[in-house]
């Protein structure tokens, strides 16, 4: 007996929708719909998205901090084949922080990694602190970054590709950053581009004690050269010797957080006074208020040891975020859509059908 092919569409979406509900914390084991309306923001001059060049460098009047609204440690957990990573955003504690949806400070031992896997309707940022990553997609990018470069690849209405350590004996180390895209380009065509250590400026101050590399963003009047996500977010490495002390400011309207990597730092409530603020150890998120023009950091006059952090700020998109997994749509049908679109090799995903990478391969092999 031949059936319509409507009834068959319908088994694989009920079969895939169970099989994406089962709980896993793997990227591509799909976790439950998570739905956030990101809150307006009333004083955001909206700007306009359709290029890479387009930057909100607003830093009139800096003069009212931010407070601290809440820190807490990120935990160690599994994730991809065999890496573990702590994750700081994209977990119960914190959801999403638009236009943030995931911070994942990754260890990949050698013979693991992240083998091929989709994404649609986000931007991924990797930045690598220790050893080599090499990554592949089916769009034909390939390339290998090494410690203080960095990966940018937006995944718009659908790629694969795969993450894989360089095969040593050498644990690899670094931070993957998931960017929200605006809702009209979500179904841009995908992308791909390195930035490398020697291209990011290095603002200095306070005789040495405070150096911020700028990788996108401002900071003690250095501007980064690239504008490398459509999304506006500034990301700078900041490492502070004893005795010194930032004060950064940020763009009005703009959400932010820092994760904290080495040392102790104390983040105070104010540019001025330094006797009061809350003291961070390793391996924190740290997230500010949204109201404020600054964040003002430092490091006890006789601390053993600087201290190292990382201070990620974005524009807020007005818009619902739902995500299963790596797809990060606007509502639920969409979503489903993407699930289809993915195990049909349609709709963004044609090239994925018979697509297989070399770097892939690699898992289980040290050399």
């Amino acid at each position: 007996m031949r059936y319509p092919v409507s009834i068959f569409i319908c088994i694989i979406t009920v079969l895939l929708i169970a099989y994406y509900n089962r709980e896993n914390t793997n990227n591509l084991a799909l976790k439950n719909i998570i739905l956030q309306k990101a809150r307006p923001i009333s004083n955001l001059i909206k700007q306009s998205q359709t290029n890479t060049t387009t930057r909100n460098l607003s830093t009139t009047n800096m003069t009212t901090p931010r407070a601290i609204k809440f820190s807490f440690l990120a935990r160690e957990q599994s994730e991809g084949a065999g890496a573990v990573v702590r994750r700081s955003v994209g977990t119960p504690r914190l959801r999403h922080l638009t236009p943030f949806l995931m911070l994942d400070h990754f260890r990949i031992p050698p013979g693991a990694g992240f083998p091929d896997h989709p994404h649609r309707g986000q931007e991924t940022i990797t930045y690598l602190l220790k050893g080599g990553v090499d990554h592949e997609d089916f769009a034909g990018n390939k390339g290998t970054i090494g410690p203080g470069d960095l990966q940018f690849m937006t995944a718009g209405k659908g790629i694969m590709h795969a993450e894989m350590p360089v095969q040593t004996e050498d644990i690899n180390v670094g931070m993957q950053l998931w960017v929200d895209l605006p809702e009209n380009l979500k179904a841009c065509e995908p992308r791909y581009r390195d930035l490398r250590a020697d291209e990011i400026p290095i603002a200095k101050t306070d005789d040495g004690k405070v150096e911020v590399k700028v990788i996108s963003g401002k900071s003690l009047g250095v501007e980064s050269l690239k504008d490398l996500a459509y999304t506006p977010v500034w990301l700078l490495d900041v490492t502070l010797q004893p005795g010194g002390k930032l004060v950064q400011e940020l763009p009005q309207g703009w959400n932010a957080f820092a994760y904290t990597l080495e040392g102790a730092v104390t983040f105070t409530d104010g540019a001025k006074d330094t006797a009061s603020g809350e003291t961070i150890t390793p391996y924190h998120n740290v997230v500010f208020e949204q109201a404020g023009d600054l964040v003002s950091a430092h490091v006890e006059e006789g601390a053993s040891d600087p201290a190292r952090f990382i201070i990620f700020a974005g524009q807020p998109l007005d818009q619902n975020i739902v995500q299963y997994g790596p797809f990060v749509t606007t509502s639920k049908e969409a979503v489903y859509q993407a699930m289809m679109d993915f195990q049909t090799s349609s709709n963004g995903f044609e090239r994925g059908a018979d697509w297989q990478s070399e770097i892939g391969k690699t898992m289980g092999r040290v050399r």
